[in-house]
């Protein structure tokens, strides 16, 4: 792949040869359950410390410019091998970027030298309903009160970076988990994803030293990054989608049915889907990664891909089940899981909100300029 060249490569082939064994049965279960074989296994081969900075000793996938390129093809062989796990490790590329980039240099240092020492981070932002977190200096000290929900990774993940309020401002801070928070389940079980964890956390009690503040009040929701983060997470959807067509090539084949005219009608509109996803992201991958435009810009492209994503996995979705019939449905085909996660993963908020400030943008502003070959 073009994108990877002169680039440090080794690692990543190295993930590339992990994806059969990560798509193993059994390796990351259809159930709450945290997958740590998968996740030792990705952590083996370099999966980790990959978002870290180069001279910090990553490869620095979301965390420097020009890495956008590498860093789709690396989230798309994640959701290839599993969604829950890219979701996990999806996260963990947003921390690192929010600690790169916000934090000061002893907080970078921390955070490098943990996860070369196997950590797990999260990013954790959404608030309990009536108990979002919140802050309070007590005898030099911060305690938290307050709860957080949709947690991926709880009660596995080693830290996390978390949205906490203070006197009305929003801050950002660098939480060591293991401590006094309690992890339980959400009220109610999610239908897919299952092994990324998802559950709430109450820090109600949790102490965080001052140092452990990052950056400056109101940078979480800093644009282009709060809004532009969104196409690294429609970079692991569109590796499930891959996943899925090639379940059902696979399965086509084995029917017999691989000639039939219909079915590859309905093949070749899904391919067209995941290669129309593959190009709106490599455009807001490079956009978003280099910061290669006005703000507005940015964030109004990675929408309409986000978009463009979105529709494509549910076309994906329903041109799959249409071409196998009732065995897609079965809990037995990998296919009924991989849809249901695909389905859940790509249930992110506010999409008719993305789509009209997007196209607004560029209606106002003319549009987006024809990608240029080679770039």
């Amino acid at each position: 792949m073009d994108a990877l060249i002169g680039l440090p490569t080794d690692e990543l082939e190295r993930i590339r040869t992990l994806v059969e064994p990560l798509q193993a049965a059994g390796l990351v279960a259809d159930r709450p359950e945290f997958p740590a074989a998968a996740m030792r296994l990705l952590a083996d081969a370099g999966g980790l410390t990959a978002p870290l900075p180069i001279a910090l000793g990553g490869l620095g996938l979301g965390t420097e410019p020009h890495r956008g390129g590498v860093l789709l093809d690396f989230l798309h062989l994640l959701g290839q091998a599993s969604l829950p796990l890219g979701r996990l490790l999806e996260a963990h590329i947003n921390a690192l970027r929010i600690i790169m980039r916000y934090g000061d240099a002893e907080q970078r240092a921390f955070a490098a030298a943990a996860v070369r020492g196997g950590a797990l981070f999260a990013l954790w932002v959404t608030d309990a309903p009536q108990d979002g977190l919140r802050m309070a200096i007590e005898r030099d000290a911060l305690v938290l009160t307050g709860a957080k929900m949709f947690c991926s990774g709880a009660g596995h993940a080693t830290h996390a970076v978390v949205t906490a309020e203070d006197h009305g401002a929003m801050r950002l801070l660098l939480v060591d988990l293991g401590g006094a928070e309690r992890v339980s389940p959400l009220p109610a079980g999610l239908s897919g994803m299952r092994a990324a964890v998802t559950g709430q956390v109450d820090f109600t009690g949790t102490a965080v030293g001052a140092d452990r503040i990052i950056g400056e009040p109101g940078d979480y929701l800093r644009e282009p990054d709060f809004s532009a983060g969104a196409w690294r997470s429609s970079a692991v959807a569109l590796g499930g989608l891959y996943r899925l067509l090639d379940l059902l090539r696979t399965q086509l084949s084995a029917r017999g049915r691989d000639r039939d005219p219909h079915q590859r009608a309905r093949f070749g509109q899904a391919l067209i889907a995941h290669e129309t996803g593959r190009l709106w992201l490599e455009r807001a991958g490079r956009m978003a990664e280099d910061l290669a435009a006005d703000d507005a810009a940015i964030v109004a492209t990675v929408g309409l891909a986000r978009i463009a994503v979105e529709r494509a996995c549910l076309d994906g979705i329903e041109l799959t089940r249409r071409s196998l019939g009732l065995g897609a449905f079965l809990t037995s085909n990998p296919v009924e899981q991989v849809a249901r996660d695909l389905e859940t993963y790509l249930r992110q908020p506010a999409a008719d909100e993305v789509l009209y400030n997007a196209a607004g943008h560029f209606m106002l502003n003319g549009l987006p300029a024809p990608a240029q070959t080679g770039a």
